[in-house]
């Protein structure tokens, strides 16, 4: 899941941010990303996009400005920037208990489809292909997951599905081993997901704003910790968007800080951060 990042990389020596020039670059990200920059944030901006700045000789916002605005290529760049993605295996695993137990025993074994929306580095997508072998006792997975990401570079990562000893560190043990192989990297481990994993995993770049390819009918779809940082507006606007894509009786999860109370939605409540489209 995309969220802003915190300003942590270096930014040029001196360098400021206008109110102006904040307020452009608030405006692109708002536009094309749904994600608001509040005010408050222009340490973030000139941490971020100062780095970016250096790396492709601009010295001013405003020239950094207007190159964005010219090459689409850089546009995106600048969105990759401004938002990072944190994540990890297991994160808010009533999820994962509820799909083990309450939904797949519902689906019958049937076919199914998950969506994971704003899948970041891919941790998220592969616990849910765990959960659903796991469930299968060793026979064959009846369903396939959609893992998507605005971000090209953490969807980069989560197509390689290679993660660090400290990333792996919330996966139980078996869990781990059966689904996960160990390999050097120089002088340190790291976990690959084994191949049954990958085979129904299917990760693609979309933006949640845009357009949206595929016409579902998902019987879940996970978009945890995204739509806190939208407005009232753009959350009920894509929740309205994910009913439509669910299947009857399907499962929308969302993030523990986030709710659907006061948005205008078809989808009724089932569990903490859970909820069910009902039946037709």
């Amino acid at each position: 899941m995309s969220a802003l990042s915190p300003a942590s990389d270096v930014p040029m020596v001196g360098a400021t941010v206008s109110h102006a020039d904040f307020v452009k670059i608030s405006a692109i990200l708002y536009d094309i990303a749904g994600i608001k920059l509040n005010d408050g944030k222009e340490g973030l901006v000139v941490s971020r996009l100062g780095k970016r700045m250096r790396e492709v000789g601009e010295l001013t916002f405003k020239a950094y400005i207007k190159r964005v605005q010219e090459d689409p290529a850089e546009m995106r760049e600048m969105i990759d920037r401004l938002t990072t993605n944190k994540t990890s295996f297991f994160r808010e695993s009533a999820h994962f208990d509820f799909l083990a137990r309450t939904a797949l025993p519902a689906w019958g074994g049937r076919d199914i489809t998950i969506w994971s929306a704003g899948c970041s580095s891919g941790e998220e997508p592969y616990t849910i292909a765990t959960v659903m072998y796991d469930f299968a006792q060793g026979g064959d997975v009846n369903g396939r997951i959609l893992a998507t990401d605005l971000s090209h570079r953490v969807l980069a990562k989560a197509k390689e599905g290679a993660y660090t000893a400290e990333n792996v560190r919330d996966i139980p043990p078996q869990t781990l081993n059966r689904h996960f192989e160990r390999q050097r990297d120089g002088a340190h481990d790291r976990w690959v997901a084994k191949p049954h994993l990958r085979s129904i995993i299917r990760f693609g770049k979309l933006n949640l704003m845009g357009d949206w390819p595929m016409k579902g009918a998902f019987d879940a779809i996970f978009c945890r910790n995204v739509m806190i940082y939208f407005d009232r507006e753009t959350q009920e606007r894509l929740v309205q968007r994910f009913s439509k894509l669910l299947a009857p009786d399907g499962y929308l999860f969302i993030g523990h800080s986030e709710t659907l109370h006061s948005l205008k939605h078809d989808l009724r409540y089932v569990a903490p951060a859970a909820y069910a489209k009902a039946a037709s």
